[in-house]
């Protein structure tokens, strides 16, 4: 598939209101950001859920309740949730929202491929932990996310499939600019891509000031394209102007548009990462 698959990341477990209004962190406030850029061509969402206070949890209540609202109007929109380990670290609170049935059921779910240390806290991901969450979504048939933050990640990535944990066609993520692993540049992205297993997609957003010229190389080179208020919530490099998520993905289809890249539509990435 050559068309673009536009991955919005709306919340994130960072950015708070008093860091930006635009951050959604309600149920009410996410399913209303996601609906309204569906509208626009996203093919997939990778939700945070966040509680009464705004804070991340992990609990699947809350992410039934996204679910539920975004699928009441966009049933076909590629829904993704995190399992991350920077706020809690048990294997039954960060796999709890795998274990939503039905038509509340995840189709992907994000798999950081090992430790790192953000600016003030660490996201903890032990080799067990990892084997563990890749096994319990393989026997959901809820498909990874694969979250690369370095090279060593997609050694990991490697290692799981020579054990069978996980099954092509493969969907990675590669975020770049955090603190301690890959820099937003050219070269660091050209060497994370040289080593990702055949039968791959793979999108790429940066974290901060240089997410929109990440974007542009996803466009231009890749599959896709990782974009949103979780990563970035000022629209300029200056940062002189906070995003929105609509701002940020028209920002995405508009560059898209110039170098003449169709979006891929829900169903189409649907088909192509056999969902």
């Amino acid at each position: 598939m050559n068309k673009l698959i536009i991955n919005l990341t709306p919340t994130g477990m960072i950015p708070t209101k008093e860091m930006t209004p635009h951050v959604p962190q309600s149920p009410a406030e996410i399913i209303s950001d996601v609906l309204d850029c569906a509208q626009l061509g996203i093919s997939m969402v990778h939700l945070h859920a966040r509680d009464e206070e705004g804070k991340p949890t992990y609990r699947k209540e809350i992410y039934a309740e996204i679910i539920r609202g975004i699928r009441a109007k966009a049933p076909e929109l590629v829904i993704i949730v995190s399992t991350s380990g920077r706020t809690y670290g048990e294997f039954a609170h960060r796999s709890d929202v795998l274990d939503l049935e039905g038509n509340l059921k995840p189709d992907m779910a994000s798999l950081t491929l090992s430790s790192i240390n953000f600016n003030k806290i660490a996201s903890v991901n032990s080799p067990d932990m990892i084997i563990k969450l890749a096994g319990k979504m393989k026997d959901k048939r809820i498909k990874p996310e694969l979250e690369v933050f370095d090279l060593g990640m997609v050694n990991y990535a490697h290692y799981l499939i020579k054990k069978g944990l996980i099954d092509p066609p493969y969907y990675f993520n590669i975020i770049l600019g955090n603190i301690a692993a890959a820099q937003a540049k050219m070269l660091h992205l050209g060497l994370i891509v040289s080593e990702l297993p055949e039968n791959s997609f793979w999108s790429v957003g940066g974290v901060g000031d240089l997410q929109g010229r990440m974007n542009a190389l996803g466009i231009v080179m890749g599959n896709g394209v990782r974009v949103g208020v979780e990563d970035n919530i000022y629209y300029d490099e200056e940062r002189t102007m906070l995003a929105t998520n609509r701002k940020l993905v028209e920002r995405v289809v508009s560059f898209a548009g110039a170098m003449g890249r169709q979006i891929a539509t829900p169903k189409e990435t649907r088909e192509a990462l056999k969902l």
